[in-house]
């Protein structure tokens, strides 16, 4: 079955945008939840979550945020919910891992090693700024280390280990990949690894197709046939890394944490649009979108009755 099948996540908000940056950028409960069931009702199998601030828009990775969107999303989709442990880059690993130890999902998020993570960039683009954080946080990026150590590593897997949740291993650069290996070696992550390699953020490997072929020849020679390759494409760079992925028969990521645009100089204008625009490209490739429990099946999940939400 998993041979034509092309799991479809979606990321719906994220912490790398600000609310200025685009009017149909998630912020509120309401607002996540709906492009979350929108994104699944469009062909997503996955929807990858964060949580916001409602008044500022600022990443709030309490457990109270995330309880205000998981029930109705868990009761109007069968797709499955995957909870970041990335939260934001400048918060402490304790703080990031709490939505997933409170609720037990079925898939979480988990960033594979410490790098830069340069946002500043996006500065010449945005100018004017509705809350007062946006462009300090932007700025601020100049200096920032998203910490991943191997301490704050095992800590996510010890904390999650019992409860059956998999994860979505982020991995932004090669040694990203290696850092996994590690792991695998000593046990303490289980096949099939999902691996998600991650192009285009300032810090990371780039966006290139020799990057991307680059990270999947090492992820082959490392995992061989205990992973399924997933690709997430920053920026611009969305769909065309998605429909080499695809063709190469990777799985993808969309979504406005990704990406805010559906083309050059055009804002999305909703999740579903861009899981729309990739399911296009993976159908005309002849592939086949991967349903909720199909996704199941070939990442070996516990289902969605073994959550704590």
């Amino acid at each position: 079955m998993a041979s034509n099948k092309v799991i479809i996540t979606c990321a719906v908000t994220g912490a790398i945008h600000t609310p200025s940056m685009s009017p149909h950028l998630p912020v509120t409960a309401q607002e996540i939840a709906e492009a979350a069931i929108g994104a699944a009702e469009a062909g997503a199998a996955i929807v990858h979550l964060h949580a916001r601030d409602e008044a500022t828009g600022r990443p709030d990775q309490s457990p109270e945020a995330f309880a205000r969107f998981l029930p109705r999303i868990k009761q109007s989709t069968k797709a499955v919910i995957n909870l970041t442990t990335g939260g934001a880059p400048y918060m402490t690993v304790q703080e990031r891992v709490k939505p997933a130890e409170t609720f037990k999902p079925e898939v979480a998020s988990l960033n594979m090693g410490s790098m830069n993570f340069g946002l500043f960039p996006m500065l010449k683009r945005f100018k004017t700024f509705k809350h007062d954080w946006e462009a300090p946080a932007l700025e601020n990026s100049r200096d920032l280390v998203f910490r991943n150590s191997f301490k704050d590593i095992e800590f996510v897997l010890n904390t999650l280990g019992s409860s059956g949740t998999r994860f979505e291993f982020e991995c932004y650069d090669t040694a990203h990949l290696y850092n996994l290996a590690h792991f695998l070696e000593r046990g303490l992550v289980k096949p099939p690894l999902f691996v998600q390699t991650v192009f285009g953020i300032l810090g990371g490997i780039g966006p290139h197709p020799e990057d991307v072929m680059h990270m999947k020849r090492t992820a082959d020679r490392l995992f061989g046939s205990s992973y399924k390759w997933s690709v997430l494409g920053a920026g611009r760079n969305q769909l065309a890394i998605a429909a080499q992925a695809a063709a190469m028969g990777g799985n993808v990521r969309v979504g406005l944490e990704d990406s805010l645009w559906s083309g050059p100089g055009k804002l999305a204008t909703s999740n579903a649009e861009q899981v729309r625009a990739v399911r296009q490209i993976i159908e005309g490739l002849g592939l086949s979108v991967a349903t909720p429990d199909e996704a199941r099946e070939i990442l070996e999940l516990k289902g969605g009755d073994r959550v704590a939400f």
